[in-house]
């Protein structure tokens, strides 16, 4: 959607202006018994493309690339009323029971060992919730049992009763679900939770000093408890856990291009807030122990939004159809997560497949959606250290806020001599001609690729390459500086190599 209009701008980088290292882990997913995301999803016995364990194996194939780190699992809002024994033991033993949070009904034909063994499929680590809402922390240490445990004790012999001898090694843990929500099963008050959450840590820990826990944050900045309620399980919680979550969910209710571009913006400033709260109460504590933000849900999501399942099995719920635009503001996420390194530790993309998901699936085959592509574009891209950004380009006004055109996140890994930056136009009317100048060394260009085009065009099953990566055209000027033009609007990821000091 180029005009002939061309912004000028110029980002400022140095190889020795480090934030810190980026964490793998907030390339990280979620996948939720919720709707089609399991059973019809990851997950379809008898269909011609699952394996023998059921598995969609063009699922496993089209995730794999992703190389997500960790999956969060089993939810989510149905954590909070699931019980996991359900989901363990023979199959024709499981029940069958209603799901309070998205009226529907659950086989549990999918549970917590199949979960393992479909990880291990894909070539990822879990990142297990246990259910603080109707559930307890005593239950919560038993889970882990059974996941963690050498042989020995009873939860752990049950787990190698059920076929898996060696323990799981879950290493994270979610305590609970947006136990500040009144949609929640189980919502109490902050101070209630976090007496529950410190008690589930220290027992869980008790058994397995080695894993890591995240305490439930804020699911909404626009709750009137946003941070109060933080600030509250922080307090309480600080020396037993090691994350506070943080959930949000872009939307662009008004249908408005621009407004909905600048959302980074609001992301920014969520991180932000994180990262004086942490501060704060590290402070007040005068402790050593860190706490680290984990962004376990994040996606745009405003489309799909019945969660009524009519009490079906597997029913179509918040089946996301995505667009350039939702792409971009994804883009605008990770960007932020890499350049808030020293803050971010951990991050979901919400979720996987079908619901609100990179990948749609129907009987025959799958979908990549354009969110799939910033997601895989950064991930191939990113490692070593996030470098401090700096940035001189025009604003773009919207309805709410004046912006940058540009926003940027850059990468630079001393051990392989490799830097990356990548690069969102917001302007869906005008493109960017933006110079990149990078002190500390030279570099020559690896790679560089765009996505583009109307912002409201998205893949469909009778044309999945609408949106899909571009070679981006990048040029050296005699300075040195890298060169490149942003179509509008756009998000392009370059990968540079070290050629020596400058």
């Amino acid at each position: 959607m180029n005009t002939n209009d061309n912004h000028q701008a110029s980002v400022f980088l140095h190889t020795e202006h480090r934030v810190a290292p980026v964490d793998e882990r907030i390339f990280g997913g979620f996948l939720e018994h919720l709707g089609r995301a399991v059973y019809g999803g990851v997950y379809d016995p008898g269909n011609s493309l699952s394996d023998e364990r059921g598995f969609r194996t063009d699922v496993l194939d089209v995730l794999r690339p992703l190389r997500m780190p960790m999956v969060r699992y089993p939810g989510g809002n149905f954590v909070s009323s699931h019980d996991w024994r359900h989901a363990i033991g023979p199959r024709d033993q499981r029940p069958r029971r209603p799901d309070f949070a998205w009226s529907s009904i659950e086989t549990h034909q999918f549970g917590t060992d199949e979960f393992m063994q479909w990880c291990e499929a894909l070539g990822t680590k879990p990142m297990m919730a246990v259910n603080l809402g109707t559930g307890n922390p005593a239950e919560a240490a038993a889970l882990l049992e059974y996941c963690n445990l050498p042989a020995g004790t009873s939860y752990a012999d049950e787990r190698v009763t059920n076929g898996h001898a060696e323990p799981h090694g879950v290493t994270m843990w979610c305590l609970g679900n947006e136990m500040d929500g009144f949609w929640q099963a189980g919502h109490v008050p902050a101070q209630t939770y976090a007496e529950r959450a410190r008690v589930a840590s220290q027992l869980m820990k008790g058994l397995d000093p080695s894993i890591e826990t995240v305490a439930c944050g804020s699911s909404a900045r626009e709750l009137p408890s946003y941070l109060k309620w933080d600030r509250t399980v922080l307090e309480h919680c600080w020396d037993t856990v090691d994350f506070i979550s943080a959930h949000r969910y872009s939307r662009n209710p008004h249908d408005d291009t621009k407004s909905f571009l600048a959302e980074g913006i609001a992301i920014e400033s969520t991180v932000n807030d994180y990262r004086a709260l942490l501060t704060y109460v590290k402070a007040i504590k005068n402790s050593k122990h860190n706490v680290h933000l984990s962004f376990d849900e994040w996606n745009v999501w405003y489309r799909a939004t019945s969660e009524d399942g009519c009490w079906q099995e597997a029913p179509h719920l918040l089946e996301e159809h995505y667009n350039l635009q939702d792409a971009l503001v994804c883009a605008q996420y990770l960007n932020s997560f890499v350049r808030n390194a020293d803050v971010v530790h951990s991050a979901s993309l919400a979720q996987i497949v079908n619901v609100i998901a990179p990948v749609l699936t129907r009987p025959d085959g799958l979908l990549i959606q354009s969110i799939y592509w910033p997601f895989k574009m950064l991930r191939d891209a990113m490692s070593g250290d996030a470098l401090r950004v700096s940035v001189r380009a025009p604003e773009m006004s919207t309805r709410s806020r004046d912006v940058p055109v540009i926003d940027v996140a850059a990468t630079y890994d001393e051990a392989t001599g490799t830097a990356s930056a990548s690069l969102i136009n917001r302007d869906p009317e005008a493109s960017v001609d933006v110079a990149i100048n990078i002190a500390g060394s030279s570099f020559d260009v690896v790679s560089g690729l765009v996505i583009t085009g109307d912002p409201k065009a998205r893949n469909e099953w009778d044309a999945p390459n609408v949106i899909r990566p571009a070679t981006a055209d990048i040029r050296v000027d005699e300075s040195g500086a890298l060169h490149v033009v942003l179509p509008g609007p756009s998000h392009t990821v370059i990968t540079l190599q070290s050629s020596g000091l400058s």
